[in-house]
């Protein structure tokens, strides 16, 4: 097929292996969007970023592991895609009342989202924006769903691992990076809170929210011991 030749040479170009990479910035030149993301879940949310084209998708793809909501979120929740052609519009305001202000902020105008699934698991999502509101056409809509299709296999055959137990294949490595200071945090605030992972991940994700910081720089300060979260919120402080 056109687009699994077009993933083929560009990874040829990129001198490496076919890679989920790949696919995402396939994905974004086929359908003449304007940049992508492609986040792996661990089950029922997006857990970490794998790759992205520029640095909107990558605000993107943080905003919506921040804010707990977004179309990754229903996408991993519904197991079908999310498509909203303009973020302005009451329907995307009222679902999701933070993601879409933001991410309108950041220029994103439209949002569309496939999930990464075979059968029951759902390994990620495929996410994608324009910075002009406007729904896809079907002959783009029909080559993302084979995309989709393809940065599944790709993602479920990535290795984990590496020397340094942290580099996915097709990862960009700062990316890795900072999906290692994320779980090192979240690991100390569980210990510091005397809460689960998953309530610790969300304090870290309120904070980070709150202060208006990406997640991956709250996380960088909580791990160099810079910032400390405490049990009662009001409490939290630098050190």
């Amino acid at each position: 097929m056109v687009v699994w030749a077009q993933v083929a040479e560009h990874a040829a170009v990129q001198g490496r292996g076919v890679s989920v990479a790949d696919v995402c910035e396939v994905a974004v030149s086929s359908a003449g969007l304007d940049g992508g993301w492609v986040v792996a879940a661990r089950g029922i949310g997006p857990d970490f970023v794998m790759c992205v084209t520029g640095p909107i998708g990558e605000q993107l793809a943080e905003l919506q592991l921040m804010l707990g909501e977004g179309p990754c979120h229903d996408v991993l929740a519904s197991a079908a895609p999310v498509l909203a052609g303009d973020l302005s519009d009451v329907e995307s305001v009222s679902r999701w009342p933070g993601f879409a202000s933001a991410a309108s902020q950041l220029g994103a105008g439209a949002v569309f989202a496939f999930p990464l699934i075979v059968g029951a698991i759902r390994s990620g999502v495929l996410g994608l924006y324009r910075g002009v509101p406007g729904p896809l056409s079907h002959r783009q809509f029909g080559d993302l769903l084979i995309l989709a299709d393809a940065a599944t296999v790709m993602l479920l055959s990535s290795t984990y691992g590496g020397e340094d137990g942290i580099v996915v294949d097709g990862q960009r490595r700062d990316l890795a990076l900072h999906r290692a200071e994320i779980d090192q945090a979240t690991g100390m605030l569980t210990v510091q809170l005397g809460v689960p992972a998953g309530e610790a991940f969300a304090r870290l994700r309120a904070y980070a929210y709150a202060q208006d910081r990406r997640l991956v720089d709250v996380a960088g300060d909580i791990v160099a011991r810079r910032l400390r979260l405490r049990r009662d919120q009001g409490q939290d402080s630098g050190q």
